[in-house]
């Protein structure tokens, strides 16, 4: 049997260890990471680094290396490939299924505003804040690089490319992050409104514990949807769960056993 993972997510690395790629009675399990982080964390078994060239590369893709189940574990807010990965499952007949982990819910005395692009949430930033936490990554910021009354603390992996805010400052971190770090981060910088992508998981949730111990406004940009009739699951067992599940397809020249 052979599954495809389109990942780079820590669920990413996790279903790959759980379905035992690697190992030697395993099923052949491929990761295939997208290449815009400059190290990334690697998961067990092959890895392919670098796109396919749409959904027709995809599919050809998966029909050329026999795949029997696709996996798009790709961060939430990676649209493109999940649609792409969704047309291409269809074209070549391959399973599919998209993990998403749930996302994050206003609690008691948070103040979140919702929006649902980056440039929905940066028209929304004048009237909340000065000095802005930007933490949706290095791409996109395009959008708010017009906000020139505003200063920006930009958090990634890797480092952005213009256009973005002329007054902005660069922190290049990886999480996950601890409450008591985000806390001194909000002071030492002192920030009044964060803007985040609704991502999910615990990784980066201390963020927007320290915002509402500080009274801080919270964007959250909504995250796009699954494609209609792709399967989902919310944790990694789930998605092991579900291949375990699968009956391996007969190809041609092949008996069904």
């Amino acid at each position: 049997m052979h599954i495809l993972i389109l990942g780079g997510t820590g669920e990413a690395r996790r279903i790959a260890g759980l379905l035992g790629a690697g190992a030697a009675d395993g099923p052949r399990v491929t990761s295939s990471l997208a290449g815009r982080v400059a190290a990334p964390r690697l998961p067990p078994g092959e890895v392919r680094v670098g796109g396919f060239g749409g959904a027709d590369g995809l599919a050809a893709w998966l029909r050329t290396h026999e795949v029997d189940a696709l996996i798009d574990a790709t961060h939430p807010f990676a649209r493109t490939i999940s649609f792409n990965a969704a047309a291409a499952a269809a074209r070549a007949h391959v399973p599919l299924l998209a993990l998403r982990r749930p996302g994050w819910v206003p609690g008691e005395g948070d103040r979140w505003h919702a929006a649902d692009s980056l440039d929905q949430a940066a028209a929304l930033l004048p009237g909340l804040g000065r000095r802005v936490f930007l933490t949706t990554g290095r791409m996109g910021l395009a959008a708010f690089a017009p906000l020139d009354a505003l200063w920006f603390l930009m958090r990634s992996v890797d480092a952005p490319e213009p256009p973005f805010p002329a007054r902005m400052e660069v922190l290049l971190d990886r999480g996950p992050f601890t409450l008591e770090g985000e806390r001194e981060l909000l002071r030492a910088h002192r920030v009044d409104v964060l803007v985040t992508k609704d991502s999910g998981g615990a990784a980066t949730a201390p963020k927007l514990t320290a915002a509402r111990e500080a009274g801080i406004p919270v964007v959250v940009v909504r995250r796009p949807p699954v494609p209609d009739g792709v399967a989902v699951a919310a944790t990694p067992e789930e998605a092991a769960a579900w291949v375990a599940g699968l009956t391996v397809r007969s190809r041609p020249g092949q008996s069904s056993g």
